[in-house]
C-alpha cells in the first residue's frame, strides 16, 4: 500500500430549510452508529451531533440556505462540514444576555479539536474535526 495514500468514508447530505435540524442529527447519528463512535466514543459522538445541530441551524437561520452536510473520516478525524450561500464567515462571540443566539460557534468552538470557515465561490463551508480519545480503538 502506498503510503501517501489516505483512505478516507464520506457521506453527503442536502439539508433544504423545510427540513428540520433534528433530520440532520438522525442522519449524522446513522453514520456514527456505523462508525461505532456511539460505543466507543460516546461522548465524542454527542459532541459531534451538537455541532452538527449549529451549522446546520446557522446555514438555516443566518444563511438563510440549503445545508449540505458532508461527514468524512479518514482514520483520524471525522470531519464534519457544512456549506451555504452566505459569504459571511462565522466566528464566536461572546453571549449577551440582550439577544437570544450568538452562542453556536463558541459550543464548536468548545467541542470541537479544531474548526474553521473558508470561503467558497457560492458561499462558504465551515468544517469542525473531532478525534477520538487517547486509548479508543476504531
Amino acid at each position: 500500500m502506498n503510503e501517501s495514500s489516505v483512505r478516507t468514508v464520506g457521506w453527503a447530505r442536502s439539508l433544504p430549510m423545510d427540513e428540520g435540524v433534528k433530520a440532520a442529527r438522525d442522519w449524522a447519528r446513522e453514520h456514527l452508529v456505523a462508525l461505532g463512535w456511539d460505543k466507543t466514543a460516546p461522548e465524542t459522538a454527542d459532541a459531534v451531533l451538537l455541532t452538527v445541530s449549529e451549522l446546520v441551524t446557522n446555514a438555516h437561520v443566518h444563511a438563510r440556505s440549503t445545508a449540505q452536510l458532508v461527514m468524512s473520516w479518514d482514520g483520524q478525524c471525522l470531519h464534519i462540514s457544512v456549506h451555504d450561500r452566505s459569504a459571511t464567515l462565522p466566528a464566536p462571540r461572546e453571549p449577551s444576555t440582550e439577544r437570544l443566539g450568538g452562542r453556536g460557534m463558541l459550543l464548536v468552538d468548545a467541542l470541537a479539536d479544531t474548526w474553521e470557515a473558508r470561503p467558497c465561490p457560492h458561499g462558504k463551508t465551515v468544517t469542525a474535526c473531532f478525534r477520538l480519545p487517547e486509548g479508543t480503538r476504531h
